[in-house]
């Protein structure tokens, strides 16, 4: 597969987790107890954490490189992203954290990808 259908489906679970914690920080605000909205929720961000891994692996095979410190850096980031779904959904005044802490860790992840600093 080319280097550009992994970065759209990259880009496209990047969308999906970032819906998928917005619909948990709502959800938790809203104090929906849902049990179906909540396991929706969960999939999705499950899905989209998923196939970004593997589309990552897939761009940085397409590119040739290895486990640069920026590459490591973005593995952190997508393990603490997981984890920020399971915060939104346990602890409802952490809810607008959760969120500022998605958007701050986007833009981090956003900025290693081009600039690639280490």
């Amino acid at each position: 597969m080319s280097y550009n259908f992994y970065k759209v489906l990259h880009l496209t679970a990047v969308f999906i987790i970032f819906l998928s914690l917005g619909g948990a920080v709502f959800r938790s605000l809203a104090a929906d107890a849902s049990e179906k909205t909540k396991k929706l929720i969960g999939a999705m961000c499950g899905a989209g954490l998923l196939i970004a891994f593997v589309a990552g692996f897939g761009l940085m095979a397409k590119l040739g490189i290895g486990f640069d410190g920026w590459v490591l850096s973005k593995l952190v980031i997508w393990l603490i992203m997981g984890g920020l779904l399971a915060v939104a959904n346990r602890a409802q005044n952490l809810a607008l954290p959760v969120a500022g802490a998605a958007i701050l860790l986007g833009a981090l992840a956003a900025y290693l990808a081009v600039a690639k600093p280490f």
